[in-house]
């Protein structure tokens, strides 16, 4: 059976399952405060005016790309902490910790730079009013801010959920959510005696709650009794370029594979734009919306990946297997549930970001595009996230590329202008470009799986 599915009976199928459960819960929340970071943004922005919509929908998909792909390269922390802790190796625990903070501090810097640069770049090749270019420039010059403090946050992400501690992370995250409304509420609006600066106000909120992030969860993985016995704060390490090499050939196919979905979704915006402005933040409410429901099959994909590379670390391989398997089918059953719940309230969930009777109707029938995928989006992303627990990770690379773009975007922009289909041929190509991506992680899933599992028994 795929993925060794009968091999136990139904209590150790359902143990499993409460497992990964009590280890996904806590970071799915953690990551819908994340992503209510977003969401929090793009209605303040709506209320503000349509322009500012537009101008936050573009300044935020280009600062997603960045954040999305480089969050892929630390991503590699979580396979490589989760074997070492599963191996018992608590002082190697603590240095890789140590390195995966330094590594984070300069992939951040290198975001940071990157989003400034594009300032100019987008504003001369844009078509689009003067004031939303210009209100999307001072967005990405604000949200830049908040790279460094991102790519840290995430290093001690990677640290907590990788040795069971999920929980911090949620309560840290829900504070910064909870944090971004307020600071929204008085950067957007002028409130409070601050200036008044429409939708870039969202990128200084979003900085703001980013460093807040970072620095409470530092505080209490510092504090924290449980992580005193691997040493992350126990000494001082410099960076160390042999570490750096590990985690980038670990995370750098990780992170093209996280830019090639993000810049999926982020280029539509763009292709988008001749289409009107309408259609832009159409566009933006949806991926507000799918973003936030992303974060299910992420959480359960990531905590796939922690007990995956725990069992490998003990050397249980077949365990390793099966669990891969049990992590596909709670994915889909969740994803059951997210297709009907799209279907039955599209118009009452988009009309959450937007009263604008053009927009929302766009958005309420891009969103059944959005149900029908979610069944293969669900499995690609588990997959890929248990292939990570092997710390495979170049050929799942491929296979992104393969499908995002051969199937994804370049057939999305024929259907869109070629045929006339307009953003719903876009929308046409995800649903084939995701089911592709599913059916090719799972079959190389069972393969890899089935020959590590085969090799260690020959040892």
């Amino acid at each position: 059976m795929l993925l060794d599915l009968n091999r136990y009976s139904f209590p150790v199928f359902n143990k499993e399952i409460k497992k990964l459960s009590l280890l996904a819960l806590p970071m799915l929340l953690a990551q819908v405060a994340q992503v209510g970071i977003g969401f929090v943004d793009t209605v303040m922005a709506g209320g503000a005016g349509k322009d500012d919509l537009a101008a936050v929908a573009l300044g935020s998909s280009a600062f997603a790309t960045v954040y999305i792909t480089f969050l892929g390269v630390m991503t590699a922390l979580n396979p490589m902490i989760a074997h070492l802790f599963g191996a018992g190796k608590t002082a190697e625990v603590g240095e890789t910790g140590r390195q995966g903070i330094w590594f984070g501090i300069m992939l951040g810097v290198i975001g940071m730079l990157l989003l400034w640069a594009a300032v100019p770049l987008f504003q001369h090749f844009l078509s689009l009013s003067d004031k939303v270019e210009r209100m999307m420039g001072h967005y990405l010059l604000f949200v830049g801010l908040a790279m460094p403090a991102a790519m840290v946050h995430r290093a001690l992400h990677a640290y907590a959920s990788s040795l069971n501690r999920p929980r911090a992370i949620m309560v840290v995250s829900f504070l910064a959510f909870l944090l971004n409304i307020p600071l929204n509420y008085m950067f957007v609006y002028g409130k409070f005696g601050m200036p008044a600066l429409g939708g870039a106000g969202c990128g200084l909120a979003t900085a703001l709650v980013f460093w807040f992030n970072a620095a409470v969860l530092w505080l209490y993985v510092a504090k924290q009794p449980y992580f005193r016995s691997f040493g992350l704060t126990a000494r001082f390490s410099r960076p160390n370029a042999g570490a750096f090499g590990r985690i980038w050939k670990l995370g750098a196919p990780i992170g093209l594979s996280f830019f090639l979905e993000a810049s999926l979704f982020s280029f539509i915006v763009f292709l988008i734009a001749p289409l009107g402005e309408d259609y832009i933040a159409a566009q933006q409410v949806v991926i507000s919306l799918t973003g936030v429901i992303y974060m299910i099959p992420q959480s359960v994909g990531a905590a796939g990946t922690v007990r995956v590379g725990y069992s490998l670390g003990r050397g249980e391989y077949a365990r390793a297997r099966y669990i891969s398997g049990v992590s596909l089918v709670l994915g889909l059953v969740l994803a059951v549930l997210t297709a009907v719940l799209l279907v039955l309230l599209r118009y009452p969930l988009a009309g959450m970001y937007t009263d604008d009777a053009a927009v929302l109707g766009i958005a309420a029938a891009v969103l059944l595009f959005a149900a029908v995928f979610q069944l293969a989006d669900s499995t690609q992303c588990v997959a890929s996230y248990a292939l990570r627990g092997y710390k495979m990770t170049k050929v799942p690379m491929l296979i992104h590329a393969l499908a995002f773009w051969g199937f994804g975007l370049l057939p999305g922009y024929a259907l869109a202008y070629g045929l006339d289909m307009g953003i719903y041929g876009f929308w046409t190509a995800l649903v084939l470009s995701l089911s592709v991506a599913a059916v090719l992680l799972v079959w190389y899933l069972e393969w890899c799986s089935r020959r590590e599992a085969a090799r260690k028994r020959m040892l």
